[in-house]
């Protein structure tokens, strides 16, 4: 058994939290448009965009070096603006046993990376942390520019 970790940011946006949720929940195929230094591309491979159990393929830029995952969507909250990814595929799976993304559009951006290494010397994953900061950055200024 690795050990396990958690990390979270919350980031202030000025176009509202509902509108960054709409992007990540519901028109997420545009990411690759809004933010295309960080998302290479998104494609759904099972189920429907926006719904929980839908299987989607991401192809992503980390550290400027081109990566997979592919995630399931385990849990939505429409009052908390929130979905759950469940990495099931992809790089992340190299170096650790599991691990979820979960963001929350309240008032705040909210980002939760829980996770377990795969060994103790296993780097957390602060570089993913930091895409997912300049994402939120990237659809942040894309809804300020509408």
């Amino acid at each position: 058994m690795g050990v396990k970790g958690k990390l979270i940011v919350s980031l202030e946006v000025k176009c509202g939290g509902h509108s960054v949720h709409d992007i990540f929940h519901t028109n997420t195929q545009h990411l690759p448009n809004i933010s295309p230094s960080r998302v290479k591309h998104f494609e759904i491979h099972e189920g429907e965009k926006g719904k929980i159990g839908s299987v989607v393929g991401w192809k992503y830029y980390e550290d400027g070096k081109e990566m997979f995952a592919k995630t399931v969507i385990e849990a939505i909250d429409p009052q908390k603006k929130s979905i759950t990814w469940k990495v099931i595929d992809g790089n992340l799976l190299e170096l650790y046993n599991s691990f979820t993304i979960t963001t929350s559009c309240e008032h705040w951006t909210t980002i939760t990376l829980v996770y377990e290494k795969k060994t103790e010397d296993t780097p957390e994953p602060l570089a993913l942390l930091d895409y997912f900061i300049g994402m939120t950055k990237d659809v942040e200024g894309h809804l300020l520019k509408k």
